[in-house]
Parts: structure tokens; sequence; C-alpha cells
């Protein structure tokens, strides 16, 4: 689908993956527990059932676990196939007669509504299951990073410790915990998933922070898409010091690749424990994966690209600017991103956070630095600071929010407040020519003017070459 699809894929990033599958071989200290798929496969449903069936008798029936915590994502992950595993190992289970709890790995979203559950979870677990984590409260401290690591990984831009912080109900004395999510380019961690699922999406609110303004002024270009980075040193670190001892974990990684024959489940790995065992072995197989199936490296900078943001899925800038931080590696200066949001109606997922975004807007790293000094406020909550300086294209480009407030979008003050552009959402639609359900490819407007659309930027990654450093 010509530009957005990326000429060749990113070697350097690759190989670095290859190398680390390498050590996964037989024979090897450290050997994945399960893996299937790759590249050019598309797993079946009956080749996934198959695979859960297996994960679900060796890894948890034969174990005697009884009382089990299910951690999936949330509606916002819901092309992963996640819910699906989810589901399904949830019924398997309880059919079996385990007690199962599912826990949702929020991180700072709002909850899920019922039919929001019922969708990503296919219907397979009730909603009186679900539990709810809240990263304000109920949460437990098991341990800090060190201020002088959190300085060594921040270049002196982060001094104070780094407070570890996870959702009480984690502790509560499971048999097992399994955490399901998939594994792709992210702009904190690098590569979402593994210990991210427990230690950010459980997480309280000053490890939530924290994570995030390191992987903020290290800057998002730096770790976007890389397997290993200064925040997944952190989440990995606190993982294997404060909680491996505490929980017993099991790993279930999807990688998934929307192409142009629709979204397909490229692989599915599976590893316990901490990241020294077979589930920093699972992790780092998936990551190599996705680096292949996430990343497209584009042949020239795009000057004018196109989002759609899918209203099921995301309802605030918060969760909408994927659009910004998976293109804005392959946009020419001075390019147009034109961000495709109806069901957008908020900036922030929480109302805190909503307020703050509103008073400061996304106005590059200098002003939210200064913004910090100056506002206690902003101060206390620093991955709002962190996703207004990701959020910005730092004046290198523009960022146009398409919305539709008629139907009770943002308004086109709103946008405008919080310094982005905006235009009318149907007209918009009219001028491009395109539709909700228009496919990733290369378009003209209707004045013939080119532009790259993308029908799902939250599942890659877009970038040249010199911007990946490969």
């Amino acid at each position: 689908m010509a530009a957005v699809d990326g000429s060749r894929e990113p070697e350097a990033v690759v190989d670095d993956a290859e190398k680390a599958l390498r050590r996964l071989e037989p024979g090897t200290a450290v050997a994945l527990w399960r893996a299937l798929g790759g590249p050019s496969e598309v797993l079946s449903v009956e080749q996934v059932q198959a695979e859960m069936e297996q994960i679900a008798e060796q890894g948890v029936l034969s174990s005697g676990a009884r009382r089990v915590l299910l951690v999936p994502p949330d509606a916002s992950r819901r092309p992963s196939g996640s819910g699906e595993i989810t589901g399904w190992l949830f019924q398997r289970l309880v059919g079996a007669g385990c007690d199962v709890t599912v826990l949702p790995a929020l991180g700072t979203h709002r909850a899920m509504t019922p039919a929001q559950a019922e969708t990503l979870f296919a219907g397979a677990v009730p909603f009186d299951r679900l539990l709810e984590h809240h990263w304000r409260t109920g949460l437990a401290r098991v341990g800090e990073i060190a201020g002088a690591e959190m300085a060594a990984l921040s270049s002196g831009g982060m001094t104070g410790p780094l407070a570890v912080e996870v959702d009480e109900v984690l502790l509560r004395g499971w048999d097992l915990v399994v955490s399901v999510g998939q594994v792709l380019p992210h702009g904190v961690t690098g590569m979402a998933n593994s210990t991210k699922n427990l230690v950010v999406g459980l997480g309280g609110a000053a490890t939530i922070n924290g994570s995030h303004l390191l992987g903020a002024l290290c800057g998002i270009e730096q770790v976007m898409g890389r397997v290993h980075t200064p925040v997944r040193d952190v989440v990995d670190a606190a993982f294997d010091r404060f909680l491996a001892d505490r929980v017993t974990v099991l790993w279930i990684l999807t990688v998934v690749e929307d192409g142009v024959h629709g979204v397909a489940l490229r692989g599915l790995f599976a590893g316990w424990g901490p990241t020294g065992g077979s589930g920093g072995a699972a992790y780092r197989a998936a990551a190599g994966l996705a680096t292949r199936c996430n990343i497209s490296v584009v042949a020239e900078p795009l000057e004018r690209v196109t989002c759609w943001m899918d209203p099921e899925e995301f309802h605030s800038t918060w969760l909408a600017n994927k659009a910004v931080y998976r293109t804005r590696m392959a946009l020419a200066d001075d390019a147009e991103l034109a961000v495709l949001a109806p069901g957008v109606t908020r900036f922030g997922e929480d109302p805190a956070v909503d307020a703050l975004i509103r008073r400061h807007g996304y106005r590059g790293t200098p002003a939210v630095l200064d913004a910090i000094d100056k506002d206690g406020e902003l101060a206390e909550n620093l991955g709002a600071a962190a996703h207004l300086i990701h959020g910005s294209s730092e004046g290198r480009f523009r960022i146009v929010y398409c919305t539709d407030p008629a139907s009770g979008g943002l308004s086109r003050e709103e946008v405008e407040g919080v310094g982005y552009e905006w235009r009318s959402l149907p007209d918009e639609f009219d001028r491009l020519g395109i539709s909700a359900d228009s496919n990733s490819g290369s378009y003209r407007d209707q004045g013939a003017r080119p532009f790259d659309h993308i029908a799902r930027p939250a599942l890659g990654l877009w970038s040249t070459a010199d911007r990946l450093g490969v």
C-alpha cells in the first residue's frame, strides 16, 4: 500500500532481535516455554485454541493452581487478540473448577463499560467477575528504584528514587497470575507488555508518573520501537526485585500485524517468571517478531498523513494521540498529520489529568518543563507532563484534530485551546474522499492532492531509516 507500508524492514533492529532469538535456541540456558508463529504466518482460531489448551493444562491445571488472577488489557487494545484469549482461558479454567478473577491492566485509563467488556472478551467473561484497577488508591508499595539508578538512566534528568506501587489485589495470595497482552512498539517502554503489564498497567501514580517522565526525558523518538530502553530496564528491575518472589506469573504474549487483508495474529508466546527466565525469553522473542511485523520504514519522509481512530477504542486524546506517537518519525518537517477522531470527547482519561491538559496544552518540551516548575499540580502528575511532551510535534509538523462537535466530539475551541489545529470531521471526509472503512494506502483528495492514510495507527510504527537508526 505504497509509502505507509514501508519500503524495507528495519534491518538493524531486526538484527538485534534475531541475536536475542538465537540465544533462545535449544541447548541454551534459557528457552521459551511455548512459542507459535512467525513473520509470514497467520495463526488460525483452531491453532490458538490448541496452543491455549496446552498452556491451560500444562501451565495451570497440572500445577494445582486453583485461585487464578487473569490480567488482560482493556478495550483500547481490542485488536490484540488478548481479549479472546482471556475469555477462552477464563471459560476453560472455570470449567475445570478454578476460582478465576479478572483484573484488566488499566494503567491510567477509564474502566471498561459492560458493552466494551462484552466486545473485548467475546462475551466469555461475566462483567461481575471484573475488578477495577485504581491507579491513585488501593495500592501496595513494594520497593523503590534508587535515585542513583534513575539519574544514570535519565542522564541526570531525574535524581530521586522511583517508588514501585502496584494494585494490592495483585498481592492477595493467588496461586497463579496470568498476564495476557500484545507486544508492539510503545512510546514509553519502547515495546509494550511483559513486565509493563503489571508494573505500569497495575501500577500506582508514583510508578506511572516516574516511568512516563523517564521515557519523555529519554525522547520518544529515541525509545519507540526499541527492544531495550531505560524504561524497560526500570520496569524489568521493579518486577524482578520486588514482585517475582511474591507472585507466580505466567506471561502470554501476542504479536499482531495489520496487513492488506486485515488484522492477523502472527505469534503467540508464553513464559514464566522473572526476566532472566522463560518469561524474559518470551518477551524478547515476541519483540523480535514485532520488529518485523509492526515497524514500517518509509523510503522518504511523508508530507501529509491521515489516521483513523476507531470510536469504539479511542475516546480521549490521551489514547488517540497514538496517531501522533506512531507516525511522528515518518513525518517530514512541516508535514500535516490529520487525526480523524469521531469518538474523542475529552482530553484525559482521568478528570484531574484532563484539566491539566486543558490548562497547559501540547506546546513542546520546554513549555512543559517550565510548567512543572510553576504548577505544583502538574509536578504531582508527571505522567500527564510526559503525555504533553509526547503529544507535541515540538513545532516540527502540524497536528490537526478532526472531530464532530454535533455528535458530542471536542469543539474547535477546545482543540485549538490545547495547541492543535481543528477541522470538521464530516467536512474532512468529504474533502479527502475516504471513509471510516478505507484501507491504509496512498490516496488523492478531491483537489487531487496526495496523502497517505493509516487505518489502524495503534498497531504499528512508521519511521524513516535515519530516525530509526538503520
